[in-house]
């Protein structure tokens, strides 16, 4: 940077000053593209081309620059393609519960548009992932399949009997709790 404009000279003026100035020491020779016309833009001008043009000099992909919502959206669908490709059930799971961890977090604190994003169906990418490798899913199908941080449900309690083996009462739990006790006015 050089001095500051003098007070009695123009913009103009002193910046055409400075510009002959810099030419007279050489500033401006073999700068890198001299003598060339410049780049000329192949599509329409839409007022965006520029940061394309940005973006792609810089080489930071177009899917950075969306929202968040959209680009979980798409990393959700990358996920449901590249699910045959993955070695096992446990690297499925693994990139399932990543996704729907980023989207859990973002809708607790949603920066960005109002989209709404639906978590991933571990079952649906499980069965994608067994589909396309037939022969280790019949190999070996585990007794507990469920993703990380997710709690297993005995077989007891999922077939509606009590620990012991003995039905329930049929009443609600809560019914037999309250049970003997006045619940209502007048009820002595």
């Amino acid at each position: 940077m050089s001095e500051r404009k003098p007070p009695g000279m123009s913009f103009t003026s002193w910046i055409d000053q400075q510009i002959e100035t810099a030419r007279e020491r050489g500033s401006f020779d073999n700068l890198p593209g001299a003598g060339k016309p410049l780049p000329r833009p192949d599509g329409p001008d839409d007022g965006q081309s520029w940061i394309r043009d940005y973006a792609r000099r810089e080489g930071v992909s177009a899917e950075e620059m969306l929202p968040t919502p959209l680009r979980l959206r798409k990393q959700a669908a990358r996920l449901g393609e590249t699910v045959p490709d993955l070695g096992s059930e446990q690297e499925v799971r693994d990139a399932v519960y990543e996704i729907n961890k980023q989207i859990i977090e973002w809708r607790r604190i949603p920066i960005g548009p109002a989209i709404f994003v639906p978590l991933v169906d571990l079952d649906a990418m499980l069965a994608a992932w067994r589909a396309a490798h037939p022969a280790v899913a019949l190999a070996k199908q585990p007794a507990d399949v469920r993703g990380p941080g997710t709690r297993a449900i005995p077989a007891s309690a999922a077939s509606g009997t009590a620990a012991g083996g003995q039905a329930g009462r049929g009443r609600p739990r809560w019914r037999r709790l309250f049970r003997g006790r006045s619940t209502g006015p007048g009820t002595a």
